[in-house]
This record gives structure tokens, sequence and C-alpha cells, in this order.
């Protein structure tokens, strides 16, 4: 096997694993809220570990992939548009972080943008689709901004704290050079 073609085979193999992470540890649920979303186990940490590893183009077709994961897994399915920015748009955002790749302090910057993509989208899915189970008194956009932010800024804010710990940096960084040579 070439170089080259040994690259990514390993590409390959780190873009399942990191499937399977964030999947497995999306059905970890630290709290789990009424009308959809949760707090979960760090899952979309996996997915944007992804783009920081290998940039954009393949960030971005993971996100998406782990999209189809989760609509198959817990499908909530009322509109094709719905499920578009529910499932691809949303979580193909966490794949952002490729865009940072090169950065200082690039994967904590991506980490923020990928989330705050996959927010937006949420956001903008729960106005135009959700906005009838807005609380009392509240208006239908701050409902659904609010709504989705406590779940995955909750999360973000875990997973923050945990990527500033020294020995959690070494290993990604340890993680992103195995993942990265091209023996």
């Amino acid at each position: 096997m070439s170089k080259s073609n040994h690259f990514y085979v390993r590409r390959l193999a780190f873009c399942g694993v990191a499937l399977a992470l964030g999947t497995v540890t999306s059905l970890i649920k630290v709290f789990e809220f009424p009308f959809g979303g949760s707090i979960t186990l760090l899952s979309m940490l996996f997915i944007c570990l992804i783009g920081y590893f290998y940039g954009p183009v393949t960030g971005l077709c993971v996100g998406v992939g782990y999209g189809v994961l989760q609509l198959f897994l817990e499908p909530i399915i009322y509109y094709p548009l719905q499920v578009i920015m529910d499932y691809f748009l949303a979580f193909g955002c966490l794949g952002l972080t490729g865009f940072f790749c090169k950065k200082k302090h690039g994967l904590l910057i991506g980490y923020i943008v990928s989330i705050t993509g996959r927010w937006i989208f949420a956001s903008l899915s729960g106005y135009i689709f959700w906005s009838e189970y807005a609380w009392d008194g509240w208006n239908a956009i701050a409902y659904t901004m609010v709504y989705n932010g406590a779940y995955i800024y909750a999360e973000g804010i875990v997973t923050i704290i945990l990527l500033a710990l020294p020995p959690v940096a070494n290993a990604i960084d340890r993680v992103r050079m195995t993942a990265t040579e091209q023996s």
C-alpha cells in the first residue's frame, strides 16, 4: 500500500471511530429536554475533532454523516425542510471546526463556531416548525433561541472547560499527530 493510500485509510478509520464515539456518547444523556434536545456526554466534541484534524471538507462530511445517524437513531420528522435543518445542516455545522484547523487555539475557536452554527440552525428550525410550543409570554424566536441554547451551550461549556485542561489538550495534540502523520 502506498503512503498516500495508507493516510486515507487512517483518515477513514479515525472518521469512523469519531462517528462511533459521537453516536454512543449521544445516547448517554446527562439531561433530556421535553421537546427534543439533550445534554450528552460530549458527543459534539468527537465530530468537531475530525474537522480539526483533517479540515473543513472532511469535517463537514462527517458532521452530515453524524446527522444522518442521529436521524436514524432518534427521528423526529414532520416536514422535509425540518429534517434538512435539524439533521443535515445543524449537525453538519459541527464540521466547521475544520476552517480553524491551522489557527492558534483552532480547536477551541472552531468548537465554539461549530456549536454556534448548530444552535443557529436548531433555533431557525425551532422558530419555523416548533414555535407553537413557546412558553407563555415568550415570543417564538426568543423561546427557540433560549431552548436550543440551553442544551447546546450547557454541553459546550463543559466541553470547553475540559479542553482547557492541559492533560486533555496534550492528549488531543498527540491523537492529532497520530491521525495526520503520513508514514
